[in-house]
């Protein structure tokens, strides 16, 4: 991104006479569009009247979509920025961004993050045992089902990391992370949002359980045939699917997808490409 150019337009005022208004401060993105973060406090006339100046600014250097971040301590200058045309695009705790489009017809502006991801964690030991654990919110609350550990990947977290903390915060069993053996997608799961379910295979280092008193009821190793005979399982085939797949994968007739450490063009940072190394004859590991 670079920094918009300081100019300062003149605009007539017929009580006043002529005035001066400043730009927003922004900076200019990479498709065409302008950022503005508001970082310091002023009323709502004041801030109108710098967004419609930077508006017309930006419409004669042909620039498209605006993005406005508003922190929520600046939470009063929201009516204003919706009665200049602009709509709500996402909120996080402790900010709100609208975003504004200049050009005559349709936007093309990214939409929203439309998707959560979430995690079950099969949980396998020596003894042909699985980790499982009854919840005491959500759908499952008083059915007495007893399930795979599940939860959502944090903001910023790997999908293997996520799952290695899950089980650990719900049962307090250490684990390995070993490979997604599956995903799939539902859709208008929270809030219309859709979600994105791995089945992912983890190695106990632990055997000894402490349940998490805030969500789950109860906790145990349970033999796998016990676990898969549970009406519930033979019942929805999702829960089906997911132990089928696990049991081929017990009997060594499964290939899963391993967490391999890649780097890409747009970042330094290590970040994971999960495939089937077993078919690439293990040179990226088991």
């Amino acid at each position: 991104m670079s920094a918009l150019p300081n100019s300062t337009p003149t605009y007539e005022n017929e009580e006043q006479g002529t005035l001066d208004f400043k730009l927003l401060n922004a900076v200019y993105d990479r498709y065409g569009g302008v950022v503005v973060e508001v970082t310091r406090a002023m009323d709502s006339a004041l801030f109108a009247s710098l967004l419609r100046a930077s508006i017309e600014q930006w419409r004669h250097q042909g620039k498209r979509g605006v993005w406005i971040k508003l922190p929520i301590q600046h939470v009063n200058l929201v009516e204003a920025a919706v009665k200049e045309g602009c709509w709500y695009h996402h909120a996080e705790p402790n900010y709100l961004m609208l975003v504004y489009w200049i050009p005559q017809g349709p936007h093309t502006l990214p939409a929203n993050a439309s998707h959560r991801i979430s995690i079950g964690a099969f949980v396998t030991n020596e003894n042909q045992e699985v980790l499982v654990v009854q919840e005491n919110t959500g759908r499952f609350r008083g059915t007495g089902e007893w399930k795979f550990p599940t939860g959502v990947v944090n903001e910023g977290e790997d999908l293997c990391a996520a799952a290695v903390r899950e089980v650990k915060e719900k049962t307090t069993i250490n684990t390995k992370f070993i490979q997604v053996l599956a995903f799939g997608q539902s859709h208008k799961v929270l809030f219309e949002k859709s979600d994105i379910f791995f089945l992912c295979l983890l190695e106990p280092l632990s055997s000894e359980i402490q349940k998490q008193e805030s969500e789950i009821e109860a906790a145990k190793w349970m033999p796998f045939e016990e676990y898969a005979a549970q009406p519930f399982v033979q019942k929805h085939e999702l829960f089906k699917f997911s132990v089928d797949i696990c049991l081929a994968k017990k009997d060594g007739n499964y290939s899963g997808f391993c967490p391999v450490p890649t780097s890409t063009a747009f970042s330094d940072e290590k970040n994971y490409m999960y495939f089937n190394t077993h078919d690439l004859n293990g040179q990226y590991g088991s």
